[in-house]
């Protein structure tokens, strides 16, 4: 079996999977049966000193492995977490507890300290406001001694200053990324607003955007990084740890498929790794990053296809914007260099890897 864990800020993990803050994280039962589900690590909902109200409805399915939500932070006040929930949770069994704290600097210096003395091992700050975020890592940093996350927004336009600045006050490591929006689907049958209003995104949508950020802060400043949202299967674990993350957060495929996803997952990310040969899945942390381009190439690509694989479906010769491709019936690939602009689409949606490309020198 290969090596699945990784080390975050200084903590163990069996394995790289985060269960981020949702209402698969609602509660310490929540909690418990997370970590018995195979996460190991789990994040509570974000405490507040008040319980939020959430509208009804608030969650909705957007399709394709995504998620609608117009919820709010926990529907338990702090009191209830440090009095109740969170030493519920001190005889959890090789799991690591993190506590989500939000949403200003003034409410995480009310409630940090009897947080963290309540029984988590780290904690995660966060906020809608990215002016809050360093001040809130600040003061996490003064009154607790627990190493501290700070869970950031793809929304922020200045998202990479936010990370350094606090990096600065402190932070041990980021969380990387919250839900976009605001973002709107309607019901086309009643014309209304799919949960009445705008609302934030999560789930397989939203990959190729956390994995830019991760990216980004991986390359700028190399700390621990839980690389969260859109992961939905092994394959996007991975892709998570290629672009520079120490653990991979999920929750909306868990919500929407139950917690045996942990289970399922796993064991597919453990054939993998074993496939591929590699024996420690922390060996591949920013394995992509050197390859990141500042200066795209411009050499027309040269193509290669094995009429052993195809399977004569023709999506290469559909998806061709330009009249390019042409497969006949003896399953010859025909390439019109000419009209072809080497853009590339083909390739990536022949599954059975039929087409592809040479490396150019």
């Amino acid at each position: 079996m290969a090596d699945l864990s990784v080390d975050l800020c200084g903590l163990e993990l069996p394995n790289p999977f985060v269960l981020a803050s949702g209402p698969l994280t609602w509660n310490a039962g929540a909690i418990q049966a997370a970590f018995a589900g195979g996460a190991a690590a789990v994040v509570t909902k974000t405490i507040r000193p008040e319980a939020t109200i959430n509208p009804v409805p608030h969650i909705a399915d957007a399709g394709r492995g995504s998620l609608l939500n117009t919820e709010g932070w926990s529907d338990l006040t702090a009191e209830e977490w440090i009095e109740r929930e969170l030493p519920a949770l001190r005889e959890r069994h090789g799991g690591v507890l993190i506590a989500s704290l939000g949403h200003t600097p003034q409410e995480v210096a009310e409630i940090v300290a009897p947080v963290a003395g309540a029984g988590p091992d780290l904690l995660e700050l966060v906020s809608y406001r990215a002016e809050d975020a360093a001040p809130m890592v600040a003061v996490a940093k003064e009154k607790a001694s627990l190493p501290v996350l700070i869970k950031v927004s793809a929304n922020w336009p200045d998202l990479l200053d936010v990370v350094k600045a606090c990096l600065q006050a402190g932070a041990d490591g980021v969380t990387a990324i919250d839900s976009i929006g605001p973002t709107l689907r309607i019901d086309v049958e009643t014309g209304q607003p799919l949960l009445g209003s705008f609302a934030w995104l999560s789930g397989r949508s939203i990959l190729p955007i956390s994995l830019r950020v991760v990216a980004q802060i991986a390359q700028e400043h190399g700390v621990p990084v839980v690389g969260t949202g859109g992961v939905a299967q092994a394959e996007d674990a991975v892709e998570m740890v290629m672009a520079g993350a120490t653990a991979v957060g999920v929750h909306s495929t868990p919500l929407l498929q139950g917690l045996g996803w942990f289970e399922k997952t796993l064991a597919r990310l453990d054939r993998w790794l074993e496939k591929q040969g590699h024996s420690r899945l922390a060996d591949l942390r920013g394995l992509a990053l050197p390859h990141l381009q500042v200066a795209m190439p411009h050499t027309p690509l040269a193509f290669t296809f094995d009429p052993d694989l195809c399977t004569r479906c023709g999506r290469c010769v559909t998806v061709c914007g330009y009249g390019a491709r042409q497969l006949t019936d003896e399953i010859e690939m025909l390439v019109d260099e000419e009209l072809c602009r080497s853009c590339g689409l083909c390739v990536t949606v022949c599954a059975p890897g039929a087409l592809d490309t040479l490396e150019t020198p």
